[in-house]
């Protein structure tokens, strides 16, 4: 391959979401040009503890701003406007540990369709799924199986998978992580280099040497 997105992200982050859904999109134009990309989950609370960070909602000023951002963000990445549900913030490490079981023992589609809905169930379906027979009806709807259903949730309880999310969110903090989603780009050079956020893409772009259209103004007409 030519180059590599890692892409770092947990389902309590609405721009995890966009970040997920565009890389998703483009990935075909992406693969033309040898660029592979890999979703990884990690469990923000511990970047954002381990960073020194603090969450955009517990700041007044970034969460009054919020609501402006979400509004645009969801209108630019073509989704129904996201409304903040009386459960959130969840603790998410019960979901991403299931996504990770997923993810090493399904196929790639598969797994992201799943953690595509994780996002979709709790921001416009007002679900917590960090309950676990809520997690449980979500699989159900793709089609998982009740004995899958029930490897998968035993599994995320397991030392193997608490340990797994542990290492992937360690992962992100070695490499410099502060939040989510945060991604990891290794150009055709063999270069690396960290990005961060949902509105990084065209520098991502002009690092891996991807010919792409940039936002461009354009002029209005003389009659």
């Amino acid at each position: 391959m030519a180059g590599k997105i890692d892409a770092f992200v947990d389902c309590v982050s609405p721009y995890s979401y966009y970040a997920t859904l565009y890389l998703r999109r483009n990935r075909k134009a992406l693969e033309s040009h040898g660029v592979e990309v890999e979703l990884h989950p990690i469990f923000l609370g511990g970047v954002n503890v381990g960073s020194g960070n603090k969450p955009p909602w517990t700041l007044p000023a970034k969460a009054a701003y919020s609501k402006f951002d979400s509004e645009r963000a969801c209108k630019y990445f073509g989704v129904p406007q996201i409304k903040t549900p009386d459960f959130f913030p969840i603790l998410s490490i019960m979901p991403q540990r299931c996504m990770i079981y997923i993810k090493r023992h399904y196929p790639r589609e598969r797994f992201e369709t799943t953690f595509l809905s994780l996002w979709e169930w709790m921001y416009h379906q007002n679900i917590d799924i960090s309950k676990p027979e809520h997690l449980a009806e979500l699989l159900k709807s793709h089609n998982y199986s009740e004995k899958e259903i029930k490897e998968i949730l035993d599994a995320a309880k397991s030392p193997e998978y608490k340990e797994a999310l542990t290492a992937n969110t360690q992962k992100a903090l070695d490499q410099g992580a502060y939040g989510a989603p945060w991604f990891w780009v290794r150009n055709k050079e063999g270069k690396e280099e960290p990005f961060f956020g949902s509105d990084r893409f065209a520098f991502m772009w002009q690092y891996l040497g991807i010919p792409f259209q940039d936002v461009t103004i354009v002029e209005k007409a003389k009659l």
